[in-house]
């Protein structure tokens, strides 16, 4: 029986390929969990529809991420002010909640989850950061951390 995927299957293909099955394959697995159809014309135009949507999304959602790419960019430094203990740490530290809400002050519109910080900042320095923007476009953007008490 040909079956068109509706979704990446391991060893069989990906979402939108026509494959060859056994019938038992494809009537007992793949059509009752909706990972495939079997192959008729009119599903051969749907997938056609749902490929050309998909398209024109994900070509929107590009340009989308580079006009964020391009204003993250033109972001230098980004200085946070936090209280230095004796030991040089910060009381409380800098996570990507703190940065993700920085750059939005900035007008740029992103996420938290969109900072790829694997630990908290909890000492005082300039850090590197990277904002996952898009499939493959990454900004990197520094962060200050100084203390805002008063020296004397």
């Amino acid at each position: 029986m040909q079956v068109i995927l509706r979704e990446n299957v391991e060893h069989l293909g990906r979402r939108g390929d026509v494959v060859k099955v056994a019938d038992g394959f494809a009537r007992n697995y793949l059509i009752p969990k909706n990972l495939g159809y079997k192959l008729t014309e009119g599903v051969r135009r749907q997938i056609e529809i749902e490929k050309r949507a998909k398209e024109s999304r994900e070509a929107r959602d590009r340009s989308n991420a580079e006009a964020v790419l391009a204003k993250l960019n033109d972001i230098a430094v980004i200085v946070f002010k936090r209280k230095v203990g004796e030991t040089g740490a910060l009381y409380g530290s800098v996570t990507s909640a703190d940065i993700a809400e920085a750059i939005q002050a900035k007008g740029v519109d992103i996420d938290r989850r969109q900072v790829r910080l694997s630990d908290p900042i909890k000492r005082p320095g300039t850090t590197r950061v990277v904002i996952h923007v898009h499939d493959d476009l990454n900004a990197e953007v520094a962060i200050d951390v100084e203390s805002d008490e008063a020296e004397a």
